[in-house]
């Protein structure tokens, strides 16, 4: 049977940066087999002279519409004009505000873009993000017991994303291959501070993302070891040990994204807390 997919249009309007709408719409659209969203983004929207150009957009993509839209007049022109071309639309925050006010007993602020303010915990974000982005890959290791969560494993376990994505979340994140016959630093043996995290998956799913990688220049790997699922097996068997050793707890990504993954090491710090 041939396999074809449907594709449609997802329209997507934020009076602030859209990142809130596109997770929406994408954990929305994911649900849906066989239909791939075409996205159009449109961030920053904070007047009737965008939305009307906007809305010609719409028109001649004609799809599902989403917005996240405080202001409630822009809103209403959104609702207005998507019905009057018949087109689906969802406001993505209307229904949760709903549901807090009535549980607080108050009204909500209306501020545009209120989840990005200046505040300490954004500073503490950015602080976490260049924390992270000078320990990748086994990077300045004699402070590795300032970091909250360090990571380990053999190459293309997704490594380095994973702590982009925690450093996102505030999590100062460090990284380490794990390469057979190479000792760790003795400061990531002594650290006391960070939780000490091993990824895995299979040696076939670490052969086909290698495979599909450039080798690049690494020392010491060969690259028809490199992909090869017998010594990829043995790496693996190395860091199994290694983590079992120092009783560092072991998480497999083989079928995991990599927020799923994020997700499991944050659920971790408070269990060996």
């Amino acid at each position: 049977m041939e396999n074809r997919k449907n594709f449609f249009h997802l329209h997507l309007i934020s009076d602030s940066t859209g990142e809130t709408l596109i997770s929406a719409g994408r954990a929305a659209a994911a649900q849906f087999r066989g239909s791939n969203a075409i996205e159009h983004v449109y961030p920053l929207i904070r007047s009737k002279k965008q939305i009307n150009s906007l809305i010609e957009a719409i028109d001649r993509e004609p799809g599902i519409v989403l917005y996240t839209i405080v202001d409630a007049d822009l809103a209403a022109l959104i609702e207005t004009s998507c019905h009057e071309l018949g087109l689906p639309c969802v406001n993505v925050l209307a229904p949760i505000v709903e549901k807090f006010q009535t549980y607080l007993g108050a009204p909500s602020r209306g501020r545009v873009g209120a989840q990005h303010v200046l505040n300490a915990e954004y500073f503490a974000r950015i602080e976490a993000l260049n924390f992270t982005m000078d320990h990748d890959d086994g990077q300045a290791p004699e402070d590795y017991d300032e970091a909250d969560v360090v990571i380990i494993g053999i190459s293309r376990t997704s490594k380095t994303p994973t702590s982009i994505y925690l450093a996102n979340r505030g999590i100062k994140t460090a990284n380490i291959p794990i390469v057979p016959g190479v000792t760790l630093p003795n400061s990531l043996l002594a650290a006391t501070r960070p939780l000490i995290v091993g990824l895995i998956a299979t040696s076939d799913r670490i052969s086909q993302v290698r495979e599909n990688r450039i080798l690049g220049t690494t020392a010491g790997y060969d690259r028809s070891d490199y992909v090869d699922r017998a010594s990829i097996t043995e790496e693996l068997k190395y860091a199994r040990a290694l983590c079992a050793r120092n009783n560092w707890p072991i998480i497999d990504v083989t079928r995991r994204s990599i927020e799923e993954t994020a997700a499991a090491i944050v659920a971790l710090r408070p269990k060996l807390r």
